[in-house]
């Protein structure tokens, strides 16, 4: 659909340039007497120029050329201006869609970021699929879209558990991914309590760096366990990441050295205690003291600092990209911080490089969301308790195929209500609330979208609206014609709760059609007309909910 929203901020901007630049900041009406849409731009200038407001929107009324859009502009209270659509612009809205093409712009998107040797667990729920939808969204705002899965692939922790491997005699080609697991709780308890062991395993994070063919050996099988589980919890997930995208910290260790040599060379380093440090201005502990950015440990090493530095470079100068997007959680808010202006100062990052942050998955309690016992809960667990609350949820309707129906709503209720909240919150995860047929949940949405099939089944397909006579017609149709909007609004905040929001306010819109529009025991051009803005309102509820990454079933 056409975006009308830009067309009409452009014609009350000239109108407004005899004041100045202004945007006329549109906004949807609340109420039907106000029209459809309604400016407060008249009191914003009056109260600018110290003239009353009213006779500024007497002004701009005059000067607006919008005839051909609208119905007479109205101004009502101390100088709002009220604009309502003539009906055949809303239809001609409907009627035209509005595709995007490319940009011209590469962003990269970093997500999800799994250790290898652990589970998946319900810490990367949230960035998989923020990181998905956003992936979606830009893609269809035009982007050349570049997925990076930064693998946990290297570090202290995988000499910790060669070693503990090495102590114990155990062959690494006999543990799958729950005995790496035990195997690292195991390594973690000795590290902690025996400064030798510990003293050792950091040797053998420089042996993996360097290079030694029994650790990289080990630490080989350990990764391939790991991805082979990951595309599991990624296949349940509906996930569009795939082995293509996964670029793991051990694939930028060749760069390291070259890392460390460039920000030397530009004196950007400090030794303290033995490991080298950039100190950047503004940068304070609660002490008071400078934060440093290791980059080179003192055992020789490599920190995730110095991988994270690699990463950017590499993205800008190799990738090209033009945009970076992190999908991190906000405790590594300060970390990227001081990375993304080290990468500056030192020349390698001069293109946008965003955050996106996102806070916790909590329990019912408040607290974050653990086991009875107090463990982290495995992502494929969780996953598989809603996909079979959705299954109790859809028992005993016909015509289903339960299973990918379940799979469906399931996974799809839980990436809704990640999704629709602000992702800057914490938010309680409720199996419950996630899986309700009513109300701001995915299951909602997708059975507002199988009606629509069921109903078009039943119905000669039919392309043009024609006309829109009833208030309920106007509402639906109006909010239709914003879906692009949206999509650049998400792609530009890269908050997709907003999507979220729009989604249900058309599902919500559709149900007030239904009341009050009856469509197939209507007649004629209007009955023809209905089931085509039906047909389109089942477009965009499709193509939305794909934008987000989730599935809409033809039948509930």
């Amino acid at each position: 659909m056409s975006a009308l929203l830009p067309v009409l901020s452009a014609r009350i901007q000239a109108a407004a340039a005899a004041f100045g630049t202004y945007d006329p900041e549109l906004r949807s009406s609340t109420k039907p007497e106000f029209g459809h849409y309604q400016t407060n731009l008249a009191l914003r200038i009056g109260n600018e120029l110290k003239q009353p407001p009213r006779e500024i929107a007497a002004r701009l009324v005059e000067a607006m050329q919008v005839d051909d859009l609208c119905h007479q502009p109205s101004i009502a209270g101390p100088g709002f201006i009220n604009l309502t659509l003539l009906p055949q612009t809303l239809a001609k809205a409907v009627n035209e869609p509005q595709t995007f093409s490319s940009n011209g712009r590469r962003v990269v998107v970093d997500y999800s970021q799994p250790n290898v040797a652990k589970q998946m667990h319900v810490g990367h729920l949230r960035s998989t699929v923020i990181g998905d939808a956003l992936c979606n969204v830009l893609a269809y705002a035009g982007y050349d879209v570049i997925r990076q899965n930064h693998v946990g692939d290297w570090g202290t922790q995988y000499g910790m558990m060669i070693e503990q491997l090495l102590k114990e005699g155990i062959a690494a080609e006999s543990l799958d991914l729950e005995g790496l697991q035990h195997l690292y709780e195991r390594s973690r308890k000795h590290f902690d309590a025996d400064s030798n062991f510990a003293d050792k395993a950091r040797l053998r994070v420089v042996a993996l760096q360097s290079g030694d063919p029994e650790t990289r050996t080990m630490w080989r099988h350990m990764v391939d366990v790991s991805l082979d589980d990951f595309d599991t919890v990624y296949a349940l997930l509906g996930s569009n990441l795939t082995r293509a995208d996964i670029v793991g910290e051990s694939a930028y260790n060749d760069d390291l050295p070259r890392v460390v040599a460039e920000l030397e060379q530009q004196g950007l380093l400090t030794e303290s205690d033995g490991a080298l440090c950039a100190f950047l201005p503004g940068f304070l502990g609660r002490d008071g003291n400078p934060l440093p950015v290791i980059v080179r440990k003192s055992d020789g090493g490599f920190g995730y600092s110095a991988t994270d530095l690699a990463a950017v470079r590499h993205r800008v100068s190799t990738l090209h990209a033009d945009r970076i997007v992190y999908v991190v959680d906000h405790r590594q808010a300060l970390h990227f911080e001081m990375i993304f202006t080290l990468a500056r100062i030192a020349h390698w990052l001069d293109v946008p490089a965003e955050h996106v942050s996102f806070g916790t998955v909590l329990g019912p309690n408040g607290k974050p969301f653990k086991t009875r016992e107090g463990g982290t809960i495995k992502l494929v667990e969780l996953l598989n308790s809603a996909v079979a609350r959705a299954d109790a949820l859809l028992a005993g309707r016909e015509g289903l195929d339960r299973q990918v129906t379940a799979r469906a709503v399931g996974v799809g209720a839980v990436k809704y209500a990640d999704l629709s909240s602000d992702r800057g919150n914490d938010y309680v995860f409720d199996l419950d609330r996630m899986v309700a047929m009513t109300g701001n949940t995915g299951p909602y949405l997708q059975y507002a979208h199988a009606r629509l099939t069921r109903l078009l089944s039943k119905a000669s397909p039919e392309t043009t609206v024609t006309q829109l006579t009833e208030p309920a017609e106007q509402r639906l149709a109006l909010l239709l014609t914003g879906f692009a909007t949206t999509v650049e609004q998400v792609a530009e905040t890269l908050q997709p709760h907003r999507l979220c929001t729009y989604l249900y306010d058309v599902a919500s819109a559709l149900s007030a059609f239904y009341e009050q529009c009856p469509v197939l025991s209507s007649e004629g051009e209007t009955r023809a007309s209905r089931i085509a803005l039906c047909a389109a309102t089942r477009k965009v509820l499709q193509d939305g909910l794909g934008l987000l990454g989730i599935e809409a079933p033809d039948a509930m």
